[in-house]
């Protein structure tokens, strides 16, 4: 059975409940929800859908590089929208994160984020041997 290694960035904001922001098993890397936090812990919950998806991604980014990954590794994400009429917002911001780089993806709608966040994007990334 293959390790399991919790997973927190030097210098981003603590996760906020009994999860880590990532876990490492064997050569993947799982990637907890991201939101729109700055590393000093401020919210950016009342910004608008762009800032949001900046910050979720640059969250996600950080994570990742922590973990021993980079975006280019990714292999699955799921994004949640409270309003899916944001995609044409969300997806070119997604597309200059991720380049050329198209990870198999997902959207799920959802009725309401606690604290009034637009977007939560988590991750699925494989790490070399």
């Amino acid at each position: 059975m293959a390790s399991l290694q919790g997973i927190a960035p030097a210098g981003a904001a603590p996760a906020k409940g009994p999860y880590s922001p990532a876990i490492r098993a064997g050569n993947l890397l799982f990637v907890s929800g991201q939101i729109a936090v700055r590393p000093d812990g401020t919210s950016l919950a009342d910004a608008d859908l762009a800032t949001q998806t900046q910050q979720c991604l640059a969250n996600l980014r950080a994570v990742l590089e922590a973990g021993g990954a980079t975006l280019d590794r990714v292999v699955k994400v799921t994004v949640y929208m409270a309003d899916p009429a944001g995609w044409p917002v969300f997806n070119p911001i997604y597309a200059e994160f991720f380049g050329q780089h198209a990870p198999a993806r997902a959207i799920v709608p959802v009725a309401a984020f606690p604290g009034g966040f637009l977007v939560e994007v988590d991750a699925v990334a494989v790490l070399d041997d």
